[in-house]
């Protein structure tokens, strides 16, 4: 664990600590280069790493920062508005002219060539319709749009993650049984050399058996690339170096849940789902943009106050070269005649657009329960192929033997027996990828009823 909060810290700089999440102890495997660290994890610390470092969701959470600095701006419209204003100006001589532009003369401005202002003036608004309210409802809706959005993309890295962790456990058992593949493929053809010297087989057999293991060890190599690919994504996904090699710790065997606990899930997920939760506030953050347009079709009050310093006194007439103080506090209203004409399109297409989220609200609901549906019968259907794949499997095994004894004693073609180790390792590799695919499939339940 520490080795590789070392390696993450040296890679990236800006990335958050790592907290809450152990890795096991670092493999001493071989590597290719030299500064590959190789990690053994199982499925649910990925996901957990995932949730922390995946870069989707890092900059979900910077959203969620944002909208809430958004909504404390909103609050803050509330308070006082406060302007402190000064001006100085220094004047000409001033011309007056007779007869048009005839003629003039000129004389000092009075009281003073110089003229001076310092004040300072607030509004307090106390009524406007309900306007601040909408305003405070609106934020506080697109705070928690933005909170179930960092949620589904969460959510989302976590599917992703285990997908992918999941593809890499499917491809490392697909080693295992092509190595295991390869090794009898190697013996069958030095027993066929074998029987080839003693002329027991023809030259044709010798042949086919060497074709076969080259298609082996092709599928090994093609097998190998294919994993250094998924770790490449799973790396990415992960928010990790290019370095970091993952191995998986579990197989394809893990377990999934009975089918009948997952009815619960199924049932309840509708209401839990992402999709439907953003609906909700997409709703919300629409009535409030109604209650604003509405507003404007009301009468603003405010508090209205100012104090200032002149230069000079205007007051009187003529004019006093001196300076005076002055305040004054009132109360402004305010009423837009053309808001009766000008707000009454938008208070309609504003109404319209909270009866489409509705509609799309409703269809939402019934995507999800579709989705759901299907979801659980697939995964009773992959539960199902397991059973079937396994009893595949062993058939498959039991055949491979027969026909093996029977190839060796001249009892049956190459042909047979080449055909049936094929059959053997496409029901395992079945066997595989449909345990794999149940895992994958109860993931996609959690993520779509908003488990994950």
């Amino acid at each position: 664990m520490y080795k590789l909060l070392i390696l993450l810290r040296r890679s990236w700089c800006s990335t958050c600590i790592i907290t809450g999440f152990i890795f096991p102890a670092l493999l001493a495997a071989q590597s290719n280069r030299i500064d590959t660290a190789v990690y053994r994890i199982r499925l649910s610390e990925a996901i957990e790493f995932s949730r922390n470092q995946n870069k989707w969701v890092q900059a979900a959470r910077m959203e969620i920062a944002a909208t809430e600095e958004d909504r404390k701006d909103g609050y803050k419209a509330a308070l006082p508005s406060v302007n402190i204003n000064g001006s100085y100006q220094r004047f000409s001589n001033l011309t007056l002219f007779t007869d048009g532009l005839s003629h003039s003369t000129t004389a000092p401005r009075k009281p003073s060539s110089n003229g001076a202002a310092l004040g300072a003036e607030a509004l307090f608004n106390f009524y406007s319709g309900g306007r601040q309210k909408a305003l405070e409802s609106e934020h506080d809706a697109r705070v928690g749009l933005a909170k179930v959005n960092a949620q589904e993309l969460t959510g989302n890295a976590v599917l992703q993650t285990a997908v992918q962790y999941l593809e890499m456990v499917k491809l490392y058992d697909q080693q295992r049984l092509l190595n295991e593949q390869l090794k009898r493929a190697r013996t069958r053809l030095d027993n066929i050399n074998a029987l080839y010297h003693n002329e027991k087989v023809t030259r044709s057999d010798v042949l086919r058996a060497e074709v076969m293991l080259s298609n082996v060890e092709l599928g090994v190599e093609q097998n190998n690339n294919d994993i250094i690919i998924a770790n490449q994504r799973l790396n990415v996904i992960m928010n990790l170096p290019d370095s970091v090699c993952i191995i998986p710790a579990d197989s394809a065997g893990i377990s999934g849940p009975d089918p009948d606990s997952l009815l619960p899930l199924i049932e309840g997920g509708v209401a839990a789902s992402y999709p439907l939760h953003k609906a909700a506030e997409n709703i919300l953050i629409q009535q409030a943009k109604i209650k604003g347009v509405q507003s404007a079709n009301m009468p603003s009050v405010g508090l209205y106050a100012a104090y200032g310093l002149t230069y000079p006194n205007y007051l009187f007439f003529p004019p006093v070269d001196q300076a005076y103080a002055l305040g004054f506090v009132g109360v402004k209203a305010q009423y837009s005649l053309s808001s009766l004409y000008h707000n009454k399109s938008k208070l309609s297409a504003a109404k319209l657009r909270l009866k489409e989220l509705g509609v799309q609200q409703q269809a939402t609901t019934d995507q999800v329960r579709t989705t759901l549906q299907s979801y659980y019968i697939k995964y009773k259907e992959a539960l199902n192929r397991i059973i079937v794949n396994r009893r595949s499997v062993e058939q498959a095994q039991v055949n491979l033997k027969i026909v093996s004894t029977k190839y060796f004693n001249q009892l049956a073609l190459l042909t047979d027996l080449l055909d049936a180790d094929n059959l053997y390792q496409e029901s395992r590799f079945s066997l595989v990828k449909a345990q794999v695919d149940a895992i994958s499939i109860y993931h996609y339940i959690l993520y779509t009823s908003g488990q994950l």
